[in-house]
Parts: C-alpha cells; structure tokens; sequence
C-alpha cells in the first residue's frame, strides 16, 4: 500500500464514519428499531450489520496478512477502486446478506454505537500501522471476485455508505416515528 493509498483509505474510513455517526445523531430507542416493513431491516440493525461485516473483514484482513503476501493473484478489480466503492455505497448490485451476518436487532443505542466506534477504530489503526503490502494479499467476496486486502478495507468505508444510505430510506418512509427524534 502507498502513503497514497493509506491517506486514501484513512480518509474513506474517516469520512463514513463521520457520516454514518451523523445520520444516527439523536435517533430514540423506538426511532433505531423501527422497520418499514417485516422483511426490512431498521437503522438499528443496518448499524448492527455493519459492524458485524467490518469486525468480520478486518479479521480476515489479518489473516490474509499473516498468511504471507501472493505475488502470483491479482484482484479481479484491479484498476477499479472508484468503481467498486460506488457499486458498493450506491447499492447497485444487491444480494442477501448471509444468515451469520444478519442482524439480530437485540442491542441498545448506546451499545450499536459504542460497538461501531470500537471496530472501527481498530479497522482505521490497522490502517494506520501495517507495513504489509495489502495489494498483495487477497480473499474472496462472494460477488465481487478476489480482491485484495486494500480493497477489502476500502469496501468496509463504502459498506457504511450503503447501511448509512438504507437507513436514511427507512427515515424517510411514512411510518417513520418522527416526534421523538432529538435535536442535536
């Protein structure tokens, strides 16, 4: 990984967290659990999912580490960072979540947020201090072929992006409780 493409990722990393922190400003207790419909998640458990995915990614990140860098793979979108980061955040391809990463909505405000803080803060100092070539170590994504750990990282920025995204939808849906929201 170059200076560059730490400063990238750090920033990626910074950025969604501040936005995510941002939309769930103030939300209530009743606010984060609400779902518009059965099959649809609510804010609470896109945070939860979230976190869940980035604890996950960046435990296989250190594996992959661990493991020794491959010089003979490539990722299958090398060149194709900004794509795959807006694929991502835009919610352009869509697929189910896998039963061990769905959420299991049974967490308060303080402990969805407290949990989001804490992985993320060790995903941004992984970031911050490896010396490992992330370019060079690789796992697979379900849909979006091999990538490399660099990739992988940038994805969990674009991934808050996306829970961050669903949630303002389920904000905006009509039977959203919007007299208990606080002001901030």
């Amino acid at each position: 990984m170059t200076n560059a493409e730490r400063e990238e990722l750090l920033n990626q990393l910074a950025a969604s967290r501040e936005r995510l922190l941002k939309m769930a400003q103030g939300l209530t207790s009743e606010q984060l659990a609400y779902r518009p419909a059965p099959d649809r998640w609510s804010v609470g458990e896109c945070i939860e999912h979230l976190t869940t995915v980035e604890s996950r990614v960046l435990q296989r990140v250190e594996d992959a580490v661990a493991k020794g860098p491959d010089h003979t793979k490539r990722s299958a979108k090398e060149g194709n960072e900004q794509d795959l980061m807006a694929d991502v955040a835009g919610r352009i391809t869509r697929f189910k979540a896998p039963e061990f990463l769905e959420p299991k909505g049974q967490s308060s405000r303080e402990e969805l947020l407290s949990n989001f803080e804490a992985n993320r803060k060790r995903t941004r100092e992984f970031a911050e201090s490896t010396q490992a070539d992330l370019r060079r170590h690789f796992f697979p994504h379900p849909v979006f072929g091999e990538l490399d750990c660099y990739q992988w990282l940038l994805m969990t920025a674009s991934h808050c992006d996306r829970h961050r995204a669903q949630s303002e939808e389920v904000m905006a849906s009509p039977g959203f409780p919007r007299a208990g929201k606080a002001s901030a």
